[in-house]
């Protein structure tokens, strides 16, 4: 028996490689590039701080795979980030409270939030980019009206350490964290019904539903994923700041849906993998690390960051047109 679920688990692992051989590829190309561009790359240092400024887009990003796998969109991330992030740190700082349920707390306005675009989504029947449009902005002015525009500054060491904290004396806890979040909902998307139910749903809506799936609860939980992670990511980032500021996760997702779709994930849904997400997450990284290093300016890098998503778009829609062929 442990034979063959090893088996399993090695032949899923070699699949996933398999396909997403092609952009491991271009991760790899880009690496080798920018060692020759800048000495400054490689070092292990560097690679700590990749894997640090990467991990709270890496988390958002698992989060929107799961949304976007159903052909939906949640363009509410940053602001959660934002809001979770304000509000646990304005409840530690005016309030009194403890850091554990004040963190706590931040993740559950994410999840609370997620619920909200869920509802709205699956019972009114609304289009999820307007719902979560708006979400974007009734959770972003919330965190400026919590602040009055101005940082939330708290004091207190144990956030130095789950902010900025390292397991080895090397690697970053924000990465591990990301790391943990990945492995938990990986195996939900790949090795539990909700998993295949999710990728039933994404890939045909009514057949999924004449099938008997409950395609509105399948809708509701992945929103609901999406905010939880993302109000995770938020009290992360604040813990990592040592403060709360409104502007926090601004662009959050955008980076994370060039994430999502230079991944491999349909934006039609039904077709994805986290793993492909993860490498996404990766190649902004390395892709932002590298030009940082060699002094292009941020305003360029936005710019590549969208020629990256237009990119991935068309090759997302030369797939769909192999596939109906």
């Amino acid at each position: 028996m442990k034979n063959n679920s090893n088996t399993i688990m090695s032949g899923g692992a070699m699949k996933a490689i398999k396909r997403n051989l092609g952009i491991l590829v271009a991760l790899v190309a880009l690496c080798v590039v920018l060692s020759f561009a800048t000495s400054a790359f490689l070092t292990s240092k560097n690679i700590m701080n990749v894997l640090q400024q990467i991990s709270t887009n890496g988390m958002i990003a698992f989060g929107m795979t799961y949304v976007i796998l159903l052909g939906g969109i949640d363009l509410s991330v940053g602001s959660v980030v934002a809001l979770s992030g304000v509000m646990s740190m304005a409840l530690m700082a005016r309030s009194g409270w403890g850091l554990v349920p004040a963190l706590l707390a931040g993740v559950l306005i994410g999840t609370a939030i997620g619920l909200i675009d869920g509802f709205f989504i699956t019972k009114v029947n609304m289009p999820a980019f307007i719902v979560t449009l708006a979400m974007m902005n009734i959770a972003r002015g919330f965190a400026l009206i919590t602040t009055s525009g101005k940082p939330i500054y708290v004091q207190d060491d144990r956030l130095l350490i789950i902010g900025n904290g390292k397991l080895l004396e090397n690697v970053p806890l924000q990465a591990v964290y990301m790391l943990i979040i990945f492995a938990l909902l990986f195996v939900v998307l790949n090795y539990t019904k909700y998993g295949r139910h999710l990728y039933a749903t994404g890939g045909n809506i009514e057949a999924a539903r004449f099938s008997g799936i409950n395609v509105n609860r399948v809708q509701l939980t992945a929103y609901i994923i999406s905010g939880t992670v993302s109000g995770f990511a938020g009290v992360l980032t604040a813990a990592r700041l040592y403060s709360a500021l409104p502007s926090m996760g601004e662009g959050a997702e955008m980076n994370a849906i060039a994430a999502v779709v230079l991944g491999g994930t349909m934006m039609t849904g039904g077709s994805g993998t986290l793993g492909g997400t993860l490498i996404g997450a990766l190649i902004i990284g390395v892709m932002n690390n590298g030009l940082n290093l060699m002094g292009v300016s941020s305003y360029w890098q936005d710019v590549a960051k969208g020629v990256i998503i237009i990119l991935a778009i068309y090759m997302d829609i030369i797939r769909n047109k192999k596939k109906v062929k």
